[in-house]
């Protein structure tokens, strides 16, 4: 029967032998009206391998308490702030306590709930940019050593099959030494100032109190560095950027082309915006080699284009021929049934509670684990960030991107 999942695939084999007890999660963020707080709640249960037990769900106090309410948390486990949060988990026994706090606030308020959890010995999950420094994500990288915690940080397109497909085919070499990468990221959300009608996703992303100093950079472009460097594993050493606003008054860029210098040779161009009217999420990456390409698009990704060097191209599909087992480890559903943005939130997830489990058992970080971006990824990405700007701002001067 085509609607069940053949016994070979991931979700099959988690359900013969889910882990118990379940993993307890904290979230930071994320309450009444929040896009990415409902995203990763959902992603994160999708496996039945957790449970989101707490949280301090805004930074109004009141606001905070009524979302925790609605989410049906225990009165005792709902909280007005993330410092009431930590004094309360640290308080329980080790058995009673979150294992995981999940932060998905405005990226200003990354940093401080980050390093406090992890000093307190809690495993992260941090949504991207992870924090606004590279001298902050430096010292979060120092505390996740000292603590030997987990700290992932939530490169949701990491997650997708056929993105883990892409990534093992160019390992493999099967295209060969790679020459050429272009990724873009492009949306139409943000062409017209709707910070000034008081959109809440609007108005913390355009300011840099919140977001930081870079705006599409930070918001969409930190998402496409990361998925050349996860499809590659290639070092990007320099970048050169015209990087520019459109909209009258809006403080930080909302559209941004980058040329990339990788170790090597290989080069790259991306482009990150937020004024093409008509584009929704717009993300695509191809990678040329010596012996043959590889392009994915996020919008339909379920799909992965292969040419060889004679030009000729192949599709591969999540669940069909041609995918292997780096595909299907992370796949629910059998070919034809699509799998998406809340499925590749999860698989982030997944990769993370194997951690959280190894490490309960003393063991070593599972393979699984090892892909989902960490506190390595993230400090990268911070640098990317800033390198680009910093070309910006410098008439498109080329700047290094420091290791």
């Amino acid at each position: 029967m085509t609607d069940i999942a053949p016994p070979s695939t991931a979700a099959s084999a988690a359900g013969s032998s889910r882990p118990s007890p379940p993993i307890r999660i904290g979230m930071i963020g994320g309450g009444m009206g929040a896009f990415i707080g409902a995203v990763h709640r959902t992603a994160a249960v999708m496996d039945g391998e957790a449970v989101v037990v707490a949280g301090a769900l805004s930074s109004t106090p009141e606001r905070a308490m009524a979302s925790g309410r609605m989410l049906g948390l225990a009165e005792d486990r709902i909280h007005r702030n993330w410092e009431a949060m930590l004094a309360d988990e640290q308080s329980r026994p080790a058995g009673d306590r979150i294992d995981l706090v999940s932060i998905v606030t405005p990226n200003h308020a990354h940093f401080a709930p980050a390093k406090a959890f992890v000093a307190a010995g809690f495993h992260v999950m941090l949504d991207k940019p992870m924090v606004h420094s590279s001298e902050e994500a430096a010292d979060l990288a120092v505390a996740v050593a000292e603590a030997g915690v987990f700290l992932g940080v939530s490169y949701n397109y990491s997650g997708y099959p056929m993105v883990r497909q892409m990534r093992a085919m160019v390992h493999a070499g099967e295209i060969g030494p790679i020459r050429a990468i272009f990724v873009e990221y492009h949306q139409g959300w943000l062409a017209g100032p709707l910070e000034s009608e008081g959109q809440k996703q609007a108005s913390w992303r355009t300011d840099p109190a919140r977001a930081g100093i870079a705006g599409a950079v930070g918001d969409i472009g930190s998402h496409a560095e990361h998925l050349a460097a996860f499809v590659t594993g290639l070092q990007l050493e320099s970048v050169c950027a015209d990087v520019h606003t459109f909209v009258p008054g809006r403080r930080l860029d909302d559209h941004a082309s980058v040329l990339m210098r990788y170790a090597g040779g290989a080069r790259g161009v991306l482009t990150c915006s937020q004024v093409c009217i008509g584009r929704e999420n717009s993300l695509s990456i191809r990678v040329h080699g010596e012996r043959g390409s590889l392009e994915w698009r996020q919008e339909h990704p379920n799909h992965l284009q292969v040419a060889d060097a004679a030009g000729g191209w192949r599709l591969v599909t999540r669940g069909g021929p041609g995918a292997g087992p780096e595909a299907a480890a992370v796949t629910r559903l059998p070919g034809g049934h699509p799998e998406g943005f809340h499925d590749a939130f999860a698989n982030l997830y997944r990769g993370a509670f194997a951690a959280i489990r190894a490490h309960r058992a003393g063991e070593a970080i599972p393979a699984s684990a090892a892909l989902v971006p960490d506190v390595t990824d993230g400090a990268r990405g911070v640098r990317f960030i800033e390198a680009v700007i910093a070309s910006g701002r410098a008439g498109g001067q080329w700047a290094a991107v420091r290791a």
